[in-house]
This record gives C-alpha cells, structure tokens and sequence, in this order.
C-alpha cells in the first residue's frame, strides 16, 4: 500500500501530523490524486466496457424474442393451411414442430442473454458506486492540496524572512545604529549652538539699542522688557 492510500485512511490531524513529516508533501499529494485519477478513468472505461455489454445483448435478446415469435407465426401458419388442405397435415405438423422448437431454443437464449445482463448490472452499479467515492476523494485531496501549497508559500516567505534576517551582522547593526545616532545628536548641539549665537546676538541688540542715547524713555523700557523676557 503506498503512501497516498495509507493517508487517505488516516483522520485529518493525523493527516497533518504525517504531513509535516514529508520532504516534499505537495508533490507526494500530487502523485496520489494521480494514482485516483488513474483508477478513476480505469473504473470508467470498465463502466463503458460493461454498460456497452448490456446494450447489446438487450438488443440480441431483442432479435430472438422476434425470431421466435416469427417461428410460431410460420407454426400457426402451417397449421392453418393444413386446415384448409393446402398441406398435408402430417407434413404440416412436422414443420410446425420444428419451428416451434427453433422457438423454444431462441425464447430460451433470450432467457439466457437476460440473465447476463442481470450479472453485467450488478457490475456496473458497483463500479458506478466506487467512480463516486473515487470522484469525491479527488475533489477532497485537490481541496486538501490547494490549502497545502498555500501553506508552502507561506512557509517559503517566512523562511526567506528569516534566512535574510539571520544574514545580517548584528556588529554591523549596532555599528550602523551608533552612527545615526552620533548623527542625530550632532544635529541637535548643532542647532543648540545655532540657538546659542542667535539669542546672543538678539541680546547684543538689545544692549546697543538700551545704550544708545538715540532712544526715548519709552523705546528704552520696551528693549528693558524685551531683553528680560529672552533670558
């Protein structure tokens, strides 16, 4: 028994248990729907093959009927011309006999044929009944296969995720981490620094403007005020 008929009599977690096991389960799921499939078109050429059967003999058992019925009209035929003394009775008797006889032969093949076709039904409802179970299988394990390489695709993703996260130099990260962060606080004392000279300067303002003999009592207490509220 390979290994796709010893899965499909096994339950679904079981199933899933032994999956994960395989080397390579999709392609083992492939090859077992192939082997159904096999089976599958083997089943049906068997239900053509017998069904086929079938017709012709309810067709031969068909003709014999007619040709025995034909054989008791040539009978009754005989008969009625002895009556009419068209022919010899004893004559007439002979004959009739023996195209009743040939009657009773082709009425009992036709028996015979029916009964065949009895065998040849009983075949074809067996075969008819496992081509079901094998189509249902099919569709289950394409299902089944479908979900499964959905799940390789993903595995495969992940495993990239992490093949190119464990290809990355941790001392090159932290590397890489200290310098942006020098960066940023080089960025941040330049702007203090720029902060620093700019209020200077405001102040530096401020102070020639306070001393300056130029201002107005008023102008003055405005930059007085100005220059309190930047310290």
């Amino acid at each position: 028994m390979n290994i796709f008929k010893r899965l499909l009599k096994i339950g679904q977690a079981e199933i899933h248990a032994l999956v994960d096991k395989m080397e390579n389960p999709i392609r083992l799921i492939e090859n077992g729907i192939e082997e159904i499939k096999q089976q599958l078109s083997e089943l049906t050429e068997a239900y053509i093959t017998n069904r086929a059967q079938i017709i012709r003999n309810e067709n031969l058992s068909k003709n014999k009927l007619n040709d025995a019925e034909s054989y008791e009209e040539k009978a009754v035929m005989l008969l009625q011309k002895a009556q009419n003394n068209e022919i010899d009775s004893s004559k007439a008797d002979q004959l009739a006999l023996e195209a009743l006889s040939i009657k009773k032969k082709l009425t009992e093949e036709a028996t015979e044929i029916t009964q065949q076709n009895t065998i040849y039904t009983e075949k074809i409802i067996l075969i008819n009944s496992k081509i079901d179970i094998l189509k249902f299988n099919i569709a289950k394990w394409e299902k089944e296969l479908t979900t499964l390489k959905a799940k390789q695709l993903i595995n495969k993703a992940s495993e990239f995720a992490n093949q190119q996260m464990a290809n990355i130099d941790n001392n090159s990260t932290i590397d890489l981490l200290e310098k942006m962060k020098s960066k940023l606080e080089n960025q941040e004392a330049h702007n203090e620094a720029y902060d620093e000279v700019n209020q200077l300067r405001a102040e530096q303002e401020i102070d020639y403007l306070l001393h300056s003999t130029d201002n107005t009592p008023k102008e003055a207490l405005e930059l007085l005020k100005q220059k309190i509220k930047n310290l």
